[in-house]
């Protein structure tokens, strides 16, 4: 998934790739690992939320295997190329990072499930990487879509910043933003590894447990 230019700048709005006003491919509209709609605004009652842990085949496969998950997509988000494609996205041209669209039924889950989830699945200090894979695609972010879920974000972050730092990692550099527009990624990204289940996976944990007594 690293094999195109390595930007690990953050590129400024002025000078990121002017995008198309319609999308360049289409997107199945069905999860086909849940069953699920994978395109369509949330049920009433559900929430939603957009996380990236680097490269989105695993992070996707990671999520659609949570109880209380209805619905998981990749995309991109963060950014500022309107429809931008997965060649432009890791260019670095576009700003946006590769994420994973979830859509969760708060009556069988909670976002701090996800959340511990999230924090445990990938290395969130990296910065502009995750493992191998260089550039501003793969860091670090949760995008939120209530004040509630900016609270928890930024209460959990507090909360495992000093235990990861305690076994020597760096400060986390996780992004947390609200939800703009998600661009859906092309077809074959999604649910990849349900179709390749011999795909790549960078799953560069720093194997530190979240503290579950704290919260």
């Amino acid at each position: 998934m690293s094999f195109f230019k390595r930007n690990t700048a953050l590129v400024e709005p002025e000078a990121a790739l002017p995008g198309r006003p319609q999308p360049g491919f289409s997107v199945p509209s069905e999860n086909i690992v849940l069953g699920t709609p994978q395109t369509a605004a949330a049920p009433e009652g559900f929430e939603e939320v957009w996380f990236g842990t680097g490269c989105f085949w695993g992070t996707e496969e990671i999520f659609w295997q949570q109880p209380g998950v209805y619905t998981t997509a990749v995309g991109y988000a963060g950014g500022y190329t309107p429809n931008p494609s997965y060649e432009e996205v890791c260019t670095g041209g576009t700003g946006h990072t590769e994420a994973v669209r979830v859509v969760y039924d708060p009556t069988k889950t909670t976002f701090t499930d996800l959340l511990k989830v999230f924090w445990e699945t990938h290395d969130p200090t990296q910065g502009m990487r995750q493992g191998n894979d260089l550039g501003s695609q793969y860091r670090s972010a949760i995008y939120y879509t209530t004040d509630a879920q900016r609270a928890e974000a930024e209460r959990t972050r507090d909360l495992y910043a000093p235990v990861i730092a305690a076994r020597g990692y760096d400060a986390i550099t996780t992004e947390i933003a609200p939800a703009t527009t998600f661009f859906y990624a092309e077809g074959y990204h999604q649910q990849y590894l349900h179709k390749v289940p011999n795909g790549y996976r960078c799953h560069s944990n720093t194997g530190v447990p979240f503290p579950s007594d704290k919260l």
